[in-house]
């Protein structure tokens, strides 16, 4: 992709200085980037590296310091308008295969257009996937399930009977949805599975990673609201409410029956006891671990949770206390005296 610079500062909604007519056509690291290269400052540690940069163009915050004769473009956040300008670059235009041969399409299924439905998927019957879907090798896709126009499962997914995936999601591989929610009742000496009959209801603009889980409702539904992204590796169990456009990191963990804000971060291996409420906004560190209701707009870590500066501060401590335990001995027996 070859743009003028006045042509990459019109896309990017930017503010130009520099040379309007030179053309440039990769991206790459403000380290790495050449003279035909687009980079980026987002971070101001590496502003230091401005002075040796080579870039043809930088993208750079108002305000920001530059050296004399390097060419950048203002924009308001250049960490976003660099991802912009990347999924363009590497952006093709859909060209639908249409059901594969191979692949299995039992009767009653409904297939919308241009879709793309490869060997060795599966869509069961009572299905109804939307237009433009595509359906990686491997995907099942089951009985009375929905796929939504625009959204693409990569192989091996698993959407079992009844669960739906709105519109323009992507679900990366080997990711389960509609798994049976993790419901056992004591029975002497043993356990009694209690029916897990509801379903997974997942909306428009969602992004699963890689190997997540995300059980069905032991009744009415697990549901992932609009605009969520988790990492890989994460897990959400049987009756949970995730809220619009929250982030879940990797390993994140969260029990049944409880209900997640909107704009929430969890970071990795953060884990979520069940039947609680994480209000909006909510940030957890990695590790934390949430054992009762949060309130909105925290900022908490450790385990249990509390809030992130005192864990800081708490944690700090922690490598102190072999040395204060023998402080503390020692004016013990200063204040007991000599023994008798």
């Amino acid at each position: 992709m070859e743009l003028t610079l006045q042509e990459l500062a019109r896309l990017v909604g930017g503010e130009l200085e520099g040379p309007p007519e030179r053309v440039v056509s990769g991206l790459k690291g403000i380290e790495d980037a050449g003279p035909s290269d687009v980079t980026f400052l987002a971070n101001p540690r590496y502003a230091k590296a401005l002075p040796h940069c080579r870039a043809g163009v930088v993208l750079v915050r108002p305000g920001q310091e530059v050296p004399e004769g390097l060419a950048v473009i203002r924009v308001a956040d250049p960490y976003l308008a660099y991802a912009k300008l990347l999924a363009k670059a590497v952006s093709k235009p859909y060209q639908p295969l249409g059901v594969h041969p191979r692949a299995v399409v039992e009767q009653g299924a409904e297939i919308g257009r241009e879709v793309s439905i490869h060997a060795l998927a599966y869509v069961g019957p009572g299905a109804r996937i939307g237009d433009r879907v595509i359906l990686h090798p491997g995907v099942y896709v089951g009985p009375g399930a929905q796929v939504g126009d625009d959204s693409e499962l990569r192989p091996n997914v698993v959407l079992e009977p009844g669960c739906v995936v709105g519109r323009r999601c992507l679900i990366h591989a080997g990711t389960v949805i509609g798994a049976d929610g993790y419901g056992f009742v004591r029975d002497g000496e043993g356990y009694f599975k209690i029916p897990q009959v509801g379903v997974v209801q997942i909306d428009d603009d969602v992004e699963l990673g890689a190997l997540n889980t995300v059980d069905r409702a032991a009744t009415g539904r697990t549901w992932i609201q609009r605009g969520v992204k988790t990492d890989n590796m994460v897990h959400v169990a049987h009756n949970c409410v995730i809220g619009e456009h929250t982030l879940l990191v990797a390993q994140v963990g969260i029990s049944g029956s409880t209900k997640v804000g909107k704009n929430v971060v969890l970071g990795g291996q953060v884990g979520v006891a069940g039947h609680i409420t994480v209000g909006d906004g909510v940030m957890a560190a990695g590790g934390t671990g949430i054992a009762k209701d949060v309130e909105p707009g925290a900022v908490i870590g450790g385990v249990p949770a509390m809030p992130h500066q005192l864990w800081l501060r708490t944690s700090s401590l922690i490598r102190r206390l072999p040395d204060l335990f023998r402080r503390v001995r020692s004016l013990e027996k200063r204040l007991a005296g000599p023994s008798e």
